[in-house]
């Protein structure tokens, strides 16, 4: 059996042999679009290495072979050389599991190679950057924990020679598949345990090469409203995981259009062509170096509530559906999130802090500044996590809560992800806010835990107490395709909307 394939529009196996995230890069090959040169460690070896706590026979020629093919492929040598080669190593599952398991960015920066990226880039300081950066996602794989800089035993722990932190790199990604976190995410979203992870690795691109670098995450329309305007963040000079961490402040995805306006143009036109082939809203992450653009991830949208129901009529108004398409696209699940909650405006409501709305709803709960503390009093009733980030780590603590709220952090940020996955209210970028141990602290005001709040995905409002709060009116949207909900059905009898829907799936499936 073979482990290893490579990353190109050849390609022909499913996600369920390479993962959904290097099936879309297939895809993106396939669509001529701009992808880092790379191969896919396949979920089968990932199975076989759960099962037997060793690589399969064969896997570690085949990394061998592979890797020198990348370095034809590139002109650059892994490890050391002139021209070094830095790779990623990412993890990707057949369903997606956002920041679930491991990833590993700039391996191969070994101190030959990270001397020799210096004296090419003529950037040491970017060079011995890129290297720490490596020794800590390298170091937070092998212990399961957050690490933000390099830990002081890196040199002796960390193998200097490439090859080695390659295999390392490998099945520190497989034995990801199994933390608590990962488990908690199937758990909660019926994913079977028995499935495994694939290993992407690629060639770096360099987000923190220079001034004309960086890097973003784009939905090609708005995942809260679903409006057709491309919606994410960017920074510049910065790497991928600095995005989605939520531990940098990041701009609005339109900051491309003026900074770099051939990546703003190469990533609209990206971004139609990709819709086209989905026939869907689809969600990409990004990177460019000097001004120039590569794609690393790409799947559909997968909106909620108004959301959906806005995607899908829009998308039988511009002709790319039929009505009957547009109507199966929307499930019942969906309109029961159609209308959201807001905070109804009034002179007494005390507003705590405002910060960008992430997840449209409202969520009541008493704060919880931990993911232990939140798992602990949700059994008394509903609790709100307030963290100034969230990670993977606090997955359990997001199962717990009804809603969350961050200090730092986009609209694409984990939590921000993650809370939309579940369909829990989340705000995001509380700039003034501070946990501060077990209470919060906004302006001179401070709030201890067990403190009932109330946010509001939307507006962004952090309000003291349990304001008043109401569910917005249907809007025209839902009404038509209620409306083509019944043409197709036939029946135009009082019901419920979801019934009303469920009877014109009914229909359509029957047809």
């Amino acid at each position: 059996m073979r482990w290893v394939r490579p990353v190109s529009a050849q390609v022909a196996e499913t996600p369920d042999v390479l993962g959904a995230k290097a099936h879309g890069l297939v895809l993106l090959h396939r669509l001529g679009l701009p992808v880092p040169a790379g191969f896919v460690v396949t979920t089968p070896a990932c199975r076989e290495f759960l099962r037997t706590g060793s690589f399969p026979a064969g896997l570690a020629e085949e990394l061998r072979a592979a890797t020198a093919d990348l370095e034809a492929r590139t002109g650059r040598r892994f490890g050391g050389g002139d021209r070094p080669l830095a790779v990623s190593v990412r993890s990707g599952a057949g369903v997606s599991m956002p920041g679930m398991m491991s990833t590993i960015l700039n391996l191969g920066l070994t101190t030959e190679a990270t001397a020799a990226l210096a004296a090419e880039t003529g950037a040491p300081r970017f060079a011995t950057a890129s290297r720490r950066r490596f020794l800590s996602s390298f170091a937070s794989a092998l212990t399961g924990t957050d690490v933000d800089s390099p830990p002081a035993d890196a040199d002796a722990t960390i193998p200097d020679d490439a090859a080695d932190q390659l295999t390392l790199a490998v099945r520190a990604v497989f034995s990801s598949w199994n933390t608590p976190r990962a488990r908690t995410y199937r758990r909660l979203h019926g994913i079977a345990d028995d499935l495994g992870t694939a290993a992407i690795v690629q060639t770096m691109v360099f987000g923190n090469r220079d001034g004309r670098s960086g890097t973003g995450v784009a939905f090609s329309r708005d995942p809260n409203t679903g409006e057709d305007i491309p919606f994410g963040d960017v920074l510049f000079e910065r790497q991928g995981e600095d995005v989605v961490s939520g531990r940098a402040p990041t701009l609005p995805l339109r900051a491309l259009a003026d900074r770099e306006p051939a990546v703003w143009a190469g990533l609209l036109d990206a971004l139609r062509r990709i819709e086209d082939h989905y026939r869907d809203a689809c969600y990409v992450e990004f990177t460019f170096q000097a001004g120039e653009l590569w794609f690393l991830q790409v799947r559909p949208g997968r909106f909620s509530g108004a959301a959906t129901v806005r995607v899908a009529t829009d998308l039988a108004d511009e002709g790319v559906l039929t009505r009957g398409e547009a109507l199966l696209r929307v499930s019942p699940h969906h309109l029961e999130h159609a209308r959201t909650l807001r905070i109804v405006a009034a002179p007494d409501v005390d507003v705590l802090t405002r910060g960008v709305g992430a997840c449209p709803g409202v969520a009541v709960g008493r704060v919880a500044t931990t993911t232990d503390a939140a798992v602990r009093m949700a059994a008394d009733g509903p609790v709100v996590l307030v963290r100034p980030e969230t990670s993977p780590h606090d997955m359990r603590g997001l199962a717990a809560a009804t809603g969350v709220l961050t200090a730092r952090g986009g609209p694409a940020s984990h939590a921000a992800v993650v809370a939309r996955t579940m369909g829990k209210p989340a705000v995001v970028g509380a700039v003034d806010l501070t946990v501060d141990g077990t209470s919060i602290r906004v302006g001179g005001r401070t709030v201890g835990e067990g403190t009932t709040i109330t946010i509001d995905g939307t507006s962004g409002e952090v309000v003291l107490g349990s304001p008043r709060v109401a569910t917005g009116a249907a809007d025209a949207q839902l009404h038509r395709l209620l409306a083509w909900a019944d043409d197709a059905s036939g029946d135009r009898s009082a019901r419920g909307e979801a019934q009303r829907l469920r009877d014109a799936h009914a229909a359509l499936r029957h047809d």
